[in-house]
């Protein structure tokens, strides 16, 4: 078949299947329509998967980073409003509340990991650098909330050690506060003997603990201050001195005294 005549039957075909396109969209208008709105779906799925991967993936790592960041600025910013006499140490459960917040989104078990244990550390922030100390109830109360925060921090960063052996020492410390000793040292020992967390900070933290926590259980007993000693009175070099007798002078010459016939005593 010459190559022409290819050519015009080509020709010929398209232009019957442009003729008959009308009544072939008539006859498939719905299946045009669902397979559009597929494609809609689909672009538009792929597009914002993009957004957020590039745009709202960055947004919540550089919250997060903040919220980070702010721990350690909540510090000073606490100390320097005590010497004030002005209580800031509120700051702590906001930075809590925002990496709380981190942590329900985030879909990174290591972040989670990571959330919760500082989330944790702020709320006992809070109670360390309050001007008053609150009640035990109250103490206690959060304390055992900020327990929970630890073991779930402990369960999401299972494969990671570094992670895994800072939420245990967390819940150590706060066994530490809540006065549970024996407990605290307990888990401090199971850290210090796991093999995982040898190259860890916080199998260093733990065996140093270890090493002071019997000092932590002793009683406080302050000496009692020493009797004030007794204040001398102060002279009035011009008019006390003049009451002050003398020393002999050794030196001075004493003249000689002779006694006279009739009894008189002469120089």
């Amino acid at each position: 078949m010459k190559a022409e005549h290819r050519h015009e039957l080509k020709t010929n075909e398209l232009a019957d299947w442009l003729g008959n396109l009308p009544q072939w969209t008539k006859e498939n208008l719905k299946m045009i329509i669902y397979v559009t709105v597929v494609v809609v779906v689909v672009a538009g799925a792929y597009i914002y998967k993009k957004y957020e991967k590039d745009v709202v993936a960055v947004e919540k790592q550089t919250n997060f980073t903040n919220a980070l960041v702010q721990l350690p600025g909540a510090k000073m910013q606490n100390l320097r409003s005590q010497s004030q006499g002005i209580d800031t140490s509120y700051t702590f459960i906001q930075i809590a509340d925002n990496l709380e917040s981190f942590a329900q989104k985030e879909k990174n078990n290591n972040m989670v990991a990571l959330a919760l244990i500082k989330q944790a550390e702020a709320l006992r922030m809070e109670l360390h650098y309050r001007l008053e100390a609150g009640s035990r109830r109250e103490t206690a109360t959060q304390i055992e909330k900020t327990k929970a925060i630890y073991t779930r921090a402990l369960a999401k960063a299972a494969d990671n050690s570094s992670l895994a052996a800072a939420a245990q020492f967390g819940l150590g410390l706060c066994e530490e506060e809540l006065g549970n000793f024996d407990s605290a040292k307990e888990i401090y020992c199971g850290i210090a003997k796991n093999d995982k967390f040898q190259s860890t900070i916080a199998a260093a933290q733990a065996k140093q603990r270890i090493e002071t926590l019997d000092d932590y259980k002793q009683k406080i007993v302050f000496k009692k201050a020493p009797k004030p000693m007794p204040v001398m009175p102060q002279l009035d070099t011009k008019t006390e001195m003049s009451k002050v007798p003398m020393p002999v002078d050794l030196e001075t010459e004493i003249p000689e005294l002779t006694e006279t016939p009739d009894g008189q005593i002469e120089q």
